[in-house]
């Protein structure tokens, strides 16, 4: 016979170890991320102008010209520059909008999340951790305390801290 007056009973389950929350990426592995980026925006965007503007200078470019004038060494120039930033935008944003990594964050296996562990926007990403920093940046001496902020205990840096993320092991 059950007691009509007893309170209710349900089959839980022990709930698991909790998961521990992420770890942080090494600030070497960060630099050496942020090395790696900028190696490929320069061979993806200087590169090309540089040897544009050698090429051009040189006439080895074939025109019905003995060499091209100074106007359209820069038109050819900034062509060049153009294509390769749009190249390197089109792959680094595609790698960001897929998991919240550059292309060296997804080769070194670190990656971005906002800083309670969720998942990150990309326009978080884009806006907030690289156009607003970018921004700052044109105030002497912030490049510089941003990143020496990755020395704190939160391994932060200021463009982190400003867009509410961290950098983990991915």
């Amino acid at each position: 016979m059950t007691n009509p007056y007893a309170p209710p009973q349900a089959a839980v389950d022990d709930i698991s170890e909790p998961q521990s929350f992420a770890v942080p990426a090494d600030r070497g592995t960060r630099l050496g991320a942020a090395l790696i980026d900028s190696f490929l925006f320069v061979f993806a965007v200087y590169m090309p102008l540089l040897i544009a503007v050698g090429a051009a200078s040189q006439g080895e470019i074939q025109t019905d010209e003995p060499s091209l004038p100074l106007d359209r060494i820069a038109l050819w120039s900034a062509i060049v520059a153009l294509v390769g930033l749009a190249v390197w935008s089109w792959f680094t944003l595609r790698f960001m909008a897929r998991s919240s990594q550059s292309i060296a964050k997804k080769w070194l296996r670190i990656k971005v999340v906002r800083a309670d562990g969720s998942p990150v926007s990309l326009g978080r990403l884009v806006w907030l951790r690289n156009v607003v920093v970018w921004i700052l940046s044109l105030i002497p001496l912030f490049g510089i305390i941003d990143v020496l902020f990755i020395f704190g205990e939160a391994r932060q840096c200021l463009h982190d801290k400003i867009a509410d993320t961290i950098v983990i092991k991915a």
